[in-house]
């Protein structure tokens, strides 16, 4: 089934995070196409002129899938304010045209990634986090689904531990699987109540908290600043400046930018 997005999209770019830091299980990259289980079906996505091949197809299957490859982002209106912008956003908009960054559809996903990336390398993260999902997901043909909440529930410190996290990471993992957080409701607060609710939590601070509004929830302003990634592509397209402030002259597409400067330095170079 063709799904069509908004011209110009990029797939090849578009997915690139799939591909930048190691193998993702649960968005595996596989002979040109990314497959991901969506209830409990493998679905396979790839590229199409004009629009993304989705096979099998469904309601379900089409709303995970416009998730996941960045349909609620406002590229149109992005773009129109990058006209107006300065050199750097103007140029990485011309040399990324059709990038829409990818969205982690499920806000538990979501979390568990920014827990698994903490304090390490992202690919560090993506192999620890590959062997949490072998351990606790659930394998389809190629790709696996990502292991639910309520697995992770009935987990034990020892066996989080055992794939690669820390005993403190481990302890936070399963802290909030089985907490009573309602992490879907998370959806309909502002941006500063959704950050005060997860930094409540303990091992939950602004980066995690500027992460899941960033890559789940597609704000529009989030500006990860204190992430480590974007100091190094600001500094590279920008040089020493105030990171945090800086983030104020992308008001109202923070979030975009972010994106495009750090697949920027990735793919481009500064």
């Amino acid at each position: 089934m063709l799904l069509r997005f908004p011209e110009p999209y990029d797939f090849e770019i578009s997915t690139e995070r799939f591909r930048a830091f190691g193998s993702d299980l649960a968005n595996l990259w596989h002979e040109g196409g990314l497959h991901r289980v969506v209830g409990g079906r493998e679905v396979r996505i790839e590229p199409a002129p004009g629009s993304v091949d989705v096979e099998p197809f469904d309601d379900a299957i089409e709303r995970e899938v416009r998730t996941l490859l960045g349909a609620p982002f406002d590229l149109d209106g992005f773009y129109a304010w990058a006209a107006g912008s300065d050199e750097v956003v103007r140029r990485l908009v011309v040399q990324l045209a059709g990038f829409r960054p990818p969205l982690a559809p499920d806000p538990f996903e979501a979390l568990v990634g920014s827990i698994t990336a903490q304090q390490v390398s992202l690919f560090a993260a993506f192999a620890i986090r590959n062997r949490l999902i072998e351990r606790f997901g659930t394998k389809a043909e190629h790709a696996y689904a990502f292991p639910t909440r309520e697995r992770i529930a009935r987990a034990t410190e020892a066996e989080v531990v055992a794939v690669g996290f820390s005993r403190r990471k481990a302890e936070y993992l399963i802290a909030l699987a089985r907490s009573d957080l309602d992490l879907d409701a998370l959806a309909a607060l502002p941006d500063e109540e959704v950050k005060s609710v997860l930094t409540a939590r303990r091992g939950f601070g602004e980066w995690t908290a500027d992460w899941f509004l960033a890559r789940h929830l597609a704000r529009p302003r989030a500006w990860p600043a204190g992430d480590l990634g974007l100091r190094k592509a600001v500094g590279a397209f920008y040089g020493e400046v105030d990171v945090r402030a800086c983030g104020d002259r992308f008001d109202p597409y923070q979030n975009l930018v972010a994106h495009y400067l750090l697949t920027g330095l990735r793919v481009i170079g500064s």
